[in-house]
């Protein structure tokens, strides 16, 4: 730095140095006395390098502060660069899997013909009921990946409507129908007359899931209950089952991403992105959900479908 600072002032340097050197010979050719030269050399040279330190300390601020904007130019660059390939690879990502959702269907469908034709060959044969089960899974795995690719998009896909939420609840049940005849598992649906303000496509996605875990966490001859209920001040939509249920430890963490707790563990199949979907769309649909359970009694999952009224002034 002090090199960079004396080659700045180098003309300063020069000038003086030959203003000293002029000033000696002149006062040398009027016969002063060299003391008296000597004592005002030492002097004009103390001062010029007391302006000299104090400029010196001047350029060394700038250059700090030029240094520290430099860096702070820098990490901009490269944070806006950073955030760019961000962009460009979940862009990439996205096409990839929604190219994927859409191809995988092909060999799903034929699977279905595969499976009838088997079906009407073999009615007898135990293994058509799980080919049939695991279908059904699949086709809702993809779903799920698609519907995960929508999220990003989803404050410019939503279209809110009022809907009898009876409508969408036995849409629901319809879907996992074959899921309920397959496993023996019975349903109770206690019918409301409930009108809601939603956007159905994605209400109905979270309902699905939520019935896919009940599914899925309920033995073979079990009970599901879907039923309203006020819950603290709130008409909210129950759904129950009679599975497992959810550790005390783990009913906290449901709604984290990637998050399976002990029953996760225990399946081995769990992804840990279900609930947490369901959480997002329902934060975003301004409604609200959240679980109750206890080990080998069940789980109940609230849905509160109220929404605030707005005021238009």
């Amino acid at each position: 730095m002090i090199k960079m600072f004396l080659k700045s002032k180098q003309n300063e340097l020069l000038c003086y140095i030959g203003s000293m050197l002029l000033f000696v010979t002149v006062l040398f050719l009027y016969d002063v006395r060299t003391d008296a030269i000597q004592y005002g050399l030492l002097l004009s040279t103390v001062l010029f390098l007391l302006n000299l330190t104090l400029q010196f300390f001047k350029f060394q601020k700038r250059l700090s502060e030029q240094d520290y904007q430099n860096i702070i130019k820098n990490l901009k660059e490269q944070n806006s660069e950073l955030k760019s390939q961000e962009r460009i690879f979940k862009q990439e990502m996205s096409d990839y899997y929604s190219m994927w959702v859409h191809q995988i269907k092909t060999p799903i469908a034929a699977m279905h013909v595969l499976q009838q034709t088997l079906e009407e060959e073999y009615p007898e044969q135990k293994y058509i009921k799980e080919i049939k089960l695991e279908l059904f899974k699949i086709e809702q795995y993809v779903e799920m990946v698609l519907t995960y690719l929508r999220m990003g998009e989803m404050s410019g896909d939503l279209k809110f409507e009022k809907y009898s939420l009876d409508a969408i609840v036995r849409q629901v049940i319809r879907k996992y129908s074959q899921m309920f005849i397959l496993r023996k598992i019975h349903l109770q649906y206690a019918k409301t007359s409930q009108c809601i303000v939603t956007d159905e496509k994605w209400l109905q996605f979270v309902l699905e899931q939520v019935l896919s875990n009940a599914l899925k966490y309920t033995k073979d001859g079990g009970m599901i209950f879907i039923y309203t209920e006020e819950k603290e001040n709130k008409k909210c939509l129950v759904i129950e089952d009679s599975g497992i249920g959810i550790q005390a430890e783990d009913l906290p963490r449901v709604f984290e991403k990637g998050f399976t707790g002990y029953n996760g563990r225990a399946d081995k199949k769990s992804t840990g992105i279900g609930l947490y979907m369901c959480k997002k769309i329902m934060e975003r649909l301004n409604h609200q959900i959240w679980i109750e359970s206890e080990i080998d009694k069940g789980t109940k999952v609230y849905l509160d479908l109220a929404r605030e009224e707005w005021t238009i002034e």
